[in-house]
């Protein structure tokens, strides 16, 4: 199993904001539902089509203003998961993080290992900048 960490994110609000924010899929439709196909999103799932691949990922285990874990549901051509890590180090002042473990072989990681990585970095960031 292979791991991507983004770049630790400073979001200056609490933890329990954000934590409340991203711990729900279906916060998300309003950024989310005119960028992909077939965007479709409830509390603990959401599905989408994107390059003609629908995805499906499901929030697996929350723990209130620390951690969100989700997981690519069965179909996914990677076995996949992520962590959204928040800690709050002071008062408006949260640390984010987010890790992703992927199943890849050495083919799809030599293939889409750096890809991955920055498709993390950037997630993080987008996440940071909508928030802040």
């Amino acid at each position: 199993m292979e791991k991507y960490e983004s770049k630790q994110q400073q979001i200056r609000r609490s933890a329990d904001q954000i934590y409340t924010a991203l711990s729900s899929f279906s916060n998300f439709t309003p950024m989310l539902a005119d960028k992909v196909e077939e965007w479709s999103a409830d509390e603990d799932t959401c599905s989408f089509k994107l390059k003609g691949m629908t995805t499906r990922l499901r929030i697996v285990d929350r723990e209130p203003g620390k951690t969100i874990k989700i997981q690519g549901d069965d179909g996914s051509p990677v076995d996949f998961s992520f962590w959204l890590q928040l800690k709050e180090v002071a008062p408006y002042d949260t640390r984010m993080r987010i890790v992703v473990h992927a199943e890849l072989n050495m083919m799809m990681k030599m293939l889409i290992g750096k890809k991955l990585q920055g498709a993390v970095d950037q997630m993080a960031e987008a996440i940071a900048a909508a928030m802040n």
